[in-house]
């Protein structure tokens, strides 16, 4: 497993999968080890994934300051990485929450960024969040599913804030609640380093108009896809954050909620491929 001594001296680790040019992969989470991403339906048939284990997640180290968990503070983690690897110029991909500190990195090194996937982000980092209003709208398109009451009833009453997480209303975050899906989520938690998602995603780590104003100034090509069924982002608050960059286009997969490699990785391998494959 290699490693790599960050700007404090923490030692990250990283995971290689698959050959051809390298693409640097950012988990969400936020805060989760990337082991969760496995080779993204395939996609390290295409590219040679460097899949970052974000600071005191997966098999990277704890940090002995735990304010370097803010995400504005792991921009420097990722330029560290691509310096690691002796890349100019690199593609990058982050999923959920890593949306977020992709944005800052582009913002932060503009020239060091060719091509960025955002794929089911929440841009926090615009100050743009999904609502609880965005996740019952899309929650609402699963109704005709079998597990669908009880879980509406919970997943109504978590985003109300008057009540905590129910596994039972994990199906909404992925377009088929089916084995593959089950398993995926029965991993979360131990994979999760929850006191650091907090303080990853805490308010003063953005500063949304200063980010928007460097990324509309940003050259890098930019992919947003977003699932269909996903309620965060739901296919228009994806296309409000493709906005913000002057090189974007949007893709809303079939069928897919925030999981969309899981959900059918023929369809989300080919259209990233089509996606890094542009000049």
């Amino acid at each position: 497993m290699p490693t790599l001594s960050s700007y404090d001296g923490t030692e990250l680790a990283y995971h290689v999968r698959g050959d051809g040019a390298p693409l640097i992969v950012l988990p969400g989470g936020p805060m989760r080890a990337s082991a969760y991403l496995g080779d993204l339906g395939g996609l390290a048939a295409h590219r040679r994934l460097v899949l970052l284990d974000l600071r005191g997640t997966g098999d990277s180290a704890v940090p002995a300051d735990p304010a370097t968990y803010r995400c504005d503070r792991v921009v420097d983690d990722v330029e560290a990485l691509r310096a690691h690897l002796g890349l100019d110029r690199v593609d990058v991909l982050a999923h959920s929450a890593g949306g977020s500190l992709a944005m800052l990195y582009a913002a932060r090194y503009p020239a060091r960024v060719a091509r960025l996937a955002l794929i089911t982000v929440t841009p926090w980092a615009l100050g743009m969040p999904a609502t609880a209003q965005d996740r019952l709208a899309a929650a609402l398109l699963r109704k005709d599913e079998p597990w669908f009451e009880e879980a509406f009833d919970a997943f109504r009453t978590w985003l109300a804030g008057s009540g905590d997480y129910d596994p039972a209303f994990a199906p909404f975050f992925f377009g088929r609640w089916d084995d593959a899906a089950r398993a995926h989520d029965a991993r979360a938690d131990r994979e999760s380093n929850d006191e650091a998602g907090g303080l990853h995603l805490a308010p003063d780590a953005f500063d949304p108009p200063a980010t928007r104003a460097a990324l509309a100034r940003c050259a890098a090509r930019v992919l947003v896809l977003a699932g269909e069924l996903d309620g965060g982002p739901r296919p228009e608050l994806a296309r409000r954050c493709a906005d913000v960059f002057p090189h974007a286009e949007v893709a809303v997969q079939p069928g897919a909620g925030h999981y969309p490699w899981l959900d059918d990785p023929r369809w989300f391998v080919r259209r990233v491929v089509a996606f890094l494959a542009q000049n």
